[in-house]
C-alpha cells in the first residue's frame, strides 16, 4: 500500500451552504500502480490530487504516502514534500515560455536532491532533438512531453497527472500516454492520473470513479492493454 486516504473530508462553506469536495472519500493505492480517476465536472477529482499532491489539506480523515501522514504537516513540511516526492503534469503545460526545454527542465533538477540524468529523461521522451527549442517552436504534445521531463527529473515517488490529454489531438494523447507508461515502467513511479476520458482507464492497473466527493467504485484492471493500442 503506497496510498491511503481514509475518510477524508474537504468542504467549503459552513451548515447547509457546505459544499463538500471530498465527502469521507476513502481509496487505497498500490506502489508503482497506474491508477486512473474518472468522474464528472464537480466530482472531486482535481481536489483529490491537490491532496495528494500537498497543494491543499484535508478538514477531516487521513491521507499516508508511504507510510507518512500529510495530515498536520506545515507548510514548510508540504513544500520540501511537492518539491522532493510529488512530480505535476497540467492540461496545460506551464512552460516558461523564455526558457529553453532544456531549461525548463533545468529549473527542476538544479533543485532536486537527487534529480535523473537530464540526457536520460530526455532521451526516454524523445526530446534529446528539441532540447534547445523554445516552447512556440514545439507541437502540443511535444510540449507535453516536456512537461513530463519536468515532472520526472526530480525522481518522483508520485507523479500526478490532471487531464494531461485534454488539449492534445488524438495521436499526440497516445504518445503521450505511451511515454507516461514507459516512465512509470522504467522508474518504478506510481503515477496518477485524472480524466474525463475512460478509454484512459484501460491502461490503468486500477480504475476508481468518484461522484460527489464520493469513491463510488474501485476496480482493478484484469486486462490492462499496452498505451499504444488504445482507441482514444
Amino acid at each position: 500500500m503506497f496510498i491511503c486516504l481514509k475518510d477524508a473530508v474537504k468542504k467549503y462553506g459552513e451548515g447547509e451552504a457546505a459544499v463538500y469536495a471530498l465527502d469521507h472519500a476513502d481509496l487505497v493505492i498500490g506502489k508503482g500502480e497506474i491508477c486512473v480517476i474518472l468522474g464528472p465536472s464537480g466530482s472531486g477529482k482535481s481536489t483529490m490530487l491537490n491532496m495528494l499532491g500537498g497543494l491543499d489539506t484535508l478538514d477531516a480523515g487521513d491521507l499516508t504516502i508511504e507510510g507518512r501522514s500529510l495530515i498536520g504537516l506545515t507548510p514548510k513540511e508540504r513544500t520540501l514534500y511537492r518539491k522532493e516526492e510529488a512530480g505535476f503534469v497540467f492540461q496545460f503545460y506551464n512552460l516558461i515560455p523564455d526558457l529553453t526545454v532544456e531549461e525548463n527542465i533545468e529549473v527542476v533538477s538544479d533543485i532536486s536532491e537527487s534529480p535523473l540524468d537530464l540526457s536520460e529523461v530526455l532521451g526516454a521522451l524523445e526530446l534529446e532533438p528539441y532540447r534547445r527549442r523554445f516552447p512556440r517552436e514545439l507541437s502540443g504534445g511535444q510540449q507535453q512531453r516536456a512537461a513530463i521531463a519536468r515532472a520526472m527529473i526530480k525522481n518522483p515517488k508520485l507523479l500526478l497527472c490532471d487531464e494531461l490529454t485534454g488539449a492534445l489531438d488524438t495521436r499526440s494523447s497516445k504518445n503521450v500516454l505511451q511515454f507516461v507508461e514507459k516512465m512509470n515502467r522504467q522508474y518504478g513511479t506510481t503515477v496518477v492520473i485524472i480524466t474525463h476520458n475512460e478509454a484512459i482507464a484501460k491502461m490503468a492497473d486500477q480504475i476508481i470513479w468518484i461522484r460527489d466527493g464520493r469513491v463510488e467504485k474501485s476496480v482493478f484492471n484484469e486486462k490492462k492493454i499496452p498505451a499504444e493500442e488504445l482507441e482514444l
